[in-house]
């Protein structure tokens, strides 16, 4: 599978899950196009590689097409990440119900600012950032998260990758250094909204 396929059905997951959540059952491949700008003939090919999920004239079943997607991108089960960061942005990201309806469960937040540890922020208590080594591997946690200033994000993705985490998520500005066995993903909302711009206004 493609990198191009995946983020295509990480975006159908997030409209199915949406979806589900406004009490609908059925959804056509023109509906999930409308909510992802996605071409309705593209949605229907990237899922018949997987199977087959819907019936003309019918569309699909969002409780079964949830369970084909998750399985296809292998987000069955529950999985542990690491948030490093406990400020604003952190304090969002551990607020939002978002992750659990995903199965992604945030085990640990860390922070280095002695008055937010032992914090409560989301389900957790901010942990100082020092005992992250420790914590990562008795949670077994996967994937760790950057909320925090561009110029700290290198020293703690050190931190992570020295600990076994092989995933990051990266909100931070910083262009961060790492093994080719590491995935990065760097969000930036302004970078996005560029993007967006780019293709209304042309």
């Amino acid at each position: 599978m493609t990198v191009g396929v995946a983020a295509r059905l990480s975006r159908y997951l997030q409209v199915l899950a949406q979806s589900k959540k406004m009490g609908k059952d059925r959804i056509s491949s023109q509906e999930i196009a409308d909510y992802t700008n996605i071409n309705a003939t593209q949605i229907r090919r990237d899922l018949s590689n997987f199977g087959k999920f819907g019936k003309r004239g019918v569309g699909y079943n969002i409780d079964s097409l949830l369970g084909e997607i998750r399985r296809i991108l292998r987000t069955q089960g529950q999985h542990n990440i690491a948030l490093v960061g406990a400020g604003r942005l952190g304090q969002a990201i551990a607020s939002s119900p978002i992750f659990a309806e995903h199965g992604i469960n945030i085990a640990a937040v860390f922070d280095n600012d002695p008055e937010r540890v032992g914090r409560a922020i989301g389900s957790q208590s901010v942990t100082d950032i020092r005992t992250l080594p420790q914590v990562v591997r008795e949670k077994n946690i996967i994937v760790g998260v950057l909320a925090v200033p561009a110029d700290s994000a290198q020293q703690v993705a050190d931190e992570l990758l020295g600990s076994g985490v092989k995933i990051i998520f990266n909100y931070s500005e910083a262009l961060l250094d790492v093994p080719q066995d590491v995935t990065v993903h760097t969000s930036n909302p302004a970078v996005d909204l560029l993007h967006a711009l780019y293709f209304h206004l042309t």
